[in-house]
């Protein structure tokens, strides 16, 4: 048993090193409240040799979608967009002109819990999920978190 489980674990840490082109760093999610239905997640990607984002997802949400807002006869505008370019090299923040929205929620987001999300990046014609696990920040939060744990799977 110890050795298949060994086995396992040197699969994984494989797989890890093979998708771990996409770096993410200051993952949070906003905490809701009671009978609210909608939320919003915030990061910044880079890939070091170039992406795209694709899709999200998450177990605590019914639906999950990439946003882009903007500005348009003074009216601030947000929408969904299919996929996000990851230039490489660049830092792309999801928390300005982009975000991610969480609708649909199942539960209340309470600070201080932490939340699965799962994005599906395309690099050179493959699609790999990144597993994040992220924490949920008041709504009156201003400080980043120190750190975010972070997966990659195929």
């Amino acid at each position: 048993m110890k050795f298949k489980l060994a086995l396992l674990f040197s699969l994984f840490a494989t797989t890890a090193a093979y998708a771990a082109d996409i770096e993410v760093k200051e993952a949070w999610a906003r905490a809701s409240v009671a009978g609210q239905q909608a939320s919003g997640a915030f990061m910044t990607l880079t890939s070091a040799k170039g992406a795209t984002l694709v899709g999200i997802s998450s177990p605590v949400a019914s639906k999950a979608e990439i946003h882009e807002m903007s500005m348009s006869n003074d009216v601030m505008k947000m929408r969904a967009v299919p996929r996000l370019e990851l230039p490489a090299g660049k830092a792309v923040s999801l928390s300005g002109d982009y975000h991610l929205m969480l609708m649909g929620l199942k539960k209340e987001l309470k600070a201080g819990d932490k939340i699965p999300l799962t994005l599906l990046v395309e690099q050179a014609g493959k699609k790999e999920k990144v597993v994040l696990n992220v924490e949920v920040r008041s709504l009156s939060a201003n400080k980043e978190p120190a750190e975010t744990e972070h997966h990659h799977h195929h």
